[in-house]
């Protein structure tokens, strides 16, 4: 059979030669991308996180994917410090975990991440002197209250999302260092949004995408900069999660829990240094990377233009 094939081939004219080789390429690179894709996502074992320390930093643990992550640390033995503004719903998740995870050591931190970050990382920096912390989730972050055009972004809502997403995750990340390198280990996660990456554009969330792109290229750099020292730096890319944030109440298919999503998170902290570790997300990428930009770009205005007419809406209901 073979020697047949390549006896046709040799009768065949040059070009029919070269094209036919580089089909034959083509086919072994999608091959061999789908099997990598699926031993990424199914069946690579993730990482022991215990031997990067036995404390994990988490930052914005009350809600959505930090506090998912909280708990799935937690169950993977790590003890915690859990960084928030509100001391209330940081004694809440707290008991919570201690209930389904007596054997956990819980430190709580109160920090406001739009108010004065460097008395927030003196407490930081007080809170995990002398701990083994291995791990860092650095998940604080806000977006806009509805989509809205850029000349249509407040001064406040405007200082406050480049404080919080791109002062308070690099802020904390200089603070938990130091120990990580002095200890030559640890695992830094930053929590990006498909927002900055997946689509060419978010419009009318310019500021929020643009401050996820500044994590995903901060990540990117820090994990050249120190994947020799023994600390893995990632940036997680997650598509829609069903969260406060996200003004999604239902998970589905495509829109896992919180939980959902940090099951899925686990798996990959310390492997790439930029992933989407929920796996149908990355169908979505793929699909939306296999479009015309303008196309997407068309149709994320017309969904971003919905939200921002149903948030006038209940704008004006609330001043009636």
């Amino acid at each position: 059979m073979q020697c047949c094939i390549i006896a046709r081939l040799k009768t065949q004219p040059l070009w029919f030669g070269v094209l036919f080789v580089l089909g034959l390429f083509t086919l072994l690179k999608i091959f061999l991308a789908f099997f990598r894709w699926v031993y990424v996502n199914f069946l690579r074992p993730p990482k022991n996180l215990k031997k990067y320390g036995s404390w994990a930093v988490v930052t914005g643990p009350t809600d959505g994917i930090g506090k998912g992550y909280a708990f799935q640390l937690a169950r993977a033995g790590l003890n915690l410090v859990l960084v928030g503004r509100n001391p209330d719903k940081l004694k809440d998740v707290s008991d919570s975990i201690l209930a389904k995870y007596a054997k956990t050591q819980i430190k709580t931190v109160v920090v406001d991440f739009s108010g004065d970050l460097s008395e927030g990382m003196v407490k930081i920096r007080e809170a995990i002197e002398g701990l083994d912390v291995g791990v860092l989730i650095n998940n604080v972050g806000i977006s806009y209250p509805y989509a809205r055009y850029f000349h249509e972004v407040d001064e406040e809502l405007l200082k406050n999302l480049i404080k919080v997403n791109v002062e308070g995750t690099t802020k904390v990340t200089h603070t938990v260092l130091p120990g990580m390198l002095k200890r030559k280990k640890g695992a830094i996660v930053n929590i990006g949004s498909g927002a900055a990456i997946v689509i060419p554009s978010d419009p009318l969330y310019a500021v929020y995408a643009a401050t996820k792109a500044y994590i995903d290229q901060f990540s990117r750099c820090l994990y050249v900069e120190y994947k020799n020292s023994g600390v893995d730096v990632q940036c997680q890319v997650p598509l829609y999660v069903a969260t406060k944030m996200a003004s999604i109440k239902r998970s589905s298919f495509f829109v896992p829990s919180t939980d959902g999503y940090a099951k899925a998170g686990m798996r990959w902290i310390g492997y790439e240094p930029r992933c989407t570790p929920y796996w149908p997300h990355s169908i979505l990428w793929a699909l939306a990377h296999s479009l015309p930009e303008s196309l997407v770009d068309s149709w994320r205005l017309w969904f971003c233009l919905r939200i921002r007419k149903g948030g006038q809406l209940k704008d004006s209901r609330k001043k009636e």
